[in-house]
């Protein structure tokens, strides 16, 4: 089992990262700021990027550290990455099922499958905690109808029809977000999904919190040998690490949506951690990123019993969980990919 690390963010503007002997260096108007033993980190992610020296980069490839850089409104802009160590031949059959369609469409059914049932229990779960609070009938509803897709995506074998019965259960799901927050409501309502740019308070969150996880997953795919690049229901476009997104799918709601949830409810965000820009587009100010990665990588270190392995681990240890059981199934040890069934 992969050891869970730590994560270094950086969250400071104009901060050049540099090696010394075994312990990366920061430094700022040439002055330091601080430094850190590598050994201990499992990966690096540095908003604001200004630089780092080649040797502190060659060193992370060589010791499957993550390095990451992005803006300082989080979007994505590289990742560092060693020569490939994964086994070719498991990599070579990840791009055989990826190039045919219908093989796609087998394996990634069963990513939109595990992302149903999360959503479908993050509702059940808010009738059990809540039902003074919310209309329980109508989550009821959704639950049921997110149940029917379960049953039609389990049976489907085309990559388009796939992706239809995914959007169905995202608008079923997302039509109930608004009403699992519970506090706060004149600062965060969530209306609709905006991505680029993100139109509101509540979606500045879960596009910070997707690009977090995205990186996660990206990093536990290189981790175990496979192409996070090389996807099956996300298909290839340069730069885009399409595997990630298809094995981030059934971890968005119980890692990413309800960590923001919980943010917005537990009064840990407020309204005034947010800036307006004038095309309309909304970002976390400065401190507020530091109090939500502060909490995210908290969430990471709590526990939860995996429903496949049986076993207790953190959260932070699922995107590799869930990496080494894909790999798994595409060496043949699995009849299937087990997704992550949350309860």
């Amino acid at each position: 089992m992969k050891r869970l690390l730590n994560t270094l963010y950086i969250n400071q503007p104009d901060v050049y990262l540099s090696l010394d002997g075994e312990n990366i260096v920061l430094h700022k108007a040439e002055q330091q700021l601080g430094r850190m033993p590598l050994h201990n980190l499992e990966s690096i992610i540095s908003f604001g990027y200004t630089g780092a020296s080649p040797a502190l980069m060659g060193y992370c490839a060589e010791h499957k550290i993550a390095l990451t850089f992005m803006t300082m409104h989080g979007r994505f802009l590289a990742r560092v990455i060693g020569k490939s160590r994964g086994n070719v031949i498991l990599r070579k059959k990840q791009y055989r099922l990826s190039d045919s369609v219908e093989h796609s469409a087998l394996v990634a059914r069963n990513f939109i499958l595990g992302k149903v049932f999360n959503h479908k229990w993050i509702l059940e779960r808010m009738t059990r905690d809540y039902p003074l609070r919310i209309n329980v009938e109508n989550f009821k509803n959704a639950a049921l109808e997110l149940s029917k897709l379960m049953h039609n995506i389990r049976e489907c074998s085309d990559l388009d029809l796939l992706r239809g019965l995914e959007g169905q259960a995202a608008i079923i799901y997302f039509s109930m977000f608004d009403q699992m927050i519970l506090q706060q409501k004149d600062d965060f309502r969530f209306i609709s999904r905006s991505r680029r740019p993100p139109l509101d308070n509540v979606n500045a969150m879960l596009s910070f919190a997707y690009t977090l996880l995205s990186n996660d997953v990206s990093a536990a795919l290189e981790g175990v040998g496979l192409d996070a690049y090389v996807g099956f229901m996300h298909r290839d476009r340069p730069g885009r690490a399409s595997l990630a997104l298809d094995v981030m799918e059934e971890l968005r709601g119980v890692l990413a949506d309800r960590f923001v949830i919980t943010l917005i409810n537990k009064r840990l965000i407020h309204g005034s951690d947010f800036v307006k820009k004038e095309n309309g587009a909304v970002i976390m100010g400065s401190e507020a990123r530091k109090k939500f990665l502060r909490a995210w990588q908290q969430r990471k270190q709590e526990k939860m019993t995996h429903p496949f392995l049986g076993e207790k681990i953190s959260w932070g240890l699922v995107p590799h969980v869930q990496a080494l059981l894909l790999a798994r199934f595409l060496r043949n040890d699995l009849d299937e990919y087990p997704p992550l069934l949350w309860k």
